[in-house]
């Protein structure tokens, strides 16, 4: 399992998902955060008083067989996550998308694709149960659209968050309803392209509430930045379909 030990603790800790899904911030669940405010507030000072310049982020690892790992960049100092692709025999990081408080583009994936890939890596590593920690962390970068069972979607979310609720802790916890607060892009003016090939790309029209943040926006012949990594995706994609089709990783 690819999550650093400093990060796995974190994993049932309050403070550590308010942070991380921007309840802190004033982000959906806010209003549940109750007596946990006063914690952030210490532990934003306590950040203050301990900055000594050093990076502090962390990268997770989630393996979904053929080669093919996703790489999450969790940086709660700096509230900043972003979301890539290692492939077979190279460490060259192709980047999916990120989410910060500035300039945030993290829809990168369809729900689909985020079930495919959790239910991947969770093949042979019953730490990692689907819907469990894969889910909880990946569920932000991507969204929900007309075409999606969206119902099952805020289930699936919700049950992931639970799996890993304290015993007996009645207090904040992010919950699914709070993930479909900021995925939800129906009615949203989303249209989705699909090539030959088989590469997916949005567009959205005019006359819409919410800006579909995506660098997933481009059809594969554009080249210019911020582009979108299809083919590596695509790769992704289809070595998480063989294993879960297989059960088997390699």
């Amino acid at each position: 399992m690819g999550i650093p030990v400093s990060l796995r603790e974190s994993l049932h800790d309050p403070l550590f998902w308010a942070r991380y899904t921007f309840a802190a911030e004033d982000g959906p669940g806010a209003d549940r955060l109750g007596a946990l405010e006063d914690l952030l507030d210490e532990e934003d000072d306590d950040d203050d008083d301990d900055d000594d310049g050093r990076d502090s982020a962390v990268n997770v690892t989630f393996d979904v067989g053929g080669g093919q790992l996703i790489l999450l960049e969790v940086d709660i100092p700096l509230d900043r996550y972003e979301l890539g692709i290692i492939g077979p025999g190279s460490a060259e990081f192709a980047g999916l998308g990120w989410d910060d408080l500035a300039h945030w583009h993290p829809y990168a994936l369809r729900w689909s694709e985020l079930d495919l890939i959790c239910r991947a890596i969770a093949v042979g590593d019953p730490l990692l149960s689907h819907p469990g920690v894969p889910m909880a962390m990946l569920c932000r970068f991507a969204a929900v659209f007309e075409d999606d069972g969206v119902d099952a979607a805020v289930a699936a979310v919700d049950a992931a968050y639970a799996a890993l609720r304290p015993q007996g802790w009645d207090g904040y916890w992010p919950s699914g309803a709070d993930w479909l607060e900021r995925a939800d892009f129906r009615g949203e003016k989303v249209v989705w392209h699909r090539d030959e090939a088989g590469n997916l790309w949005a567009e959205q029209g005019d006359d819409h509430d919410a800006t579909f943040y995506s660098t997933r926006v481009t059809p594969p012949e554009k080249t210019e930045e911020p582009f979108f990594p299809h083919t590596r995706l695509r790769d992704l994609l289809a070595a998480a379909a063989t294993t879960v089709a297989t059960g088997s990783r390699r």
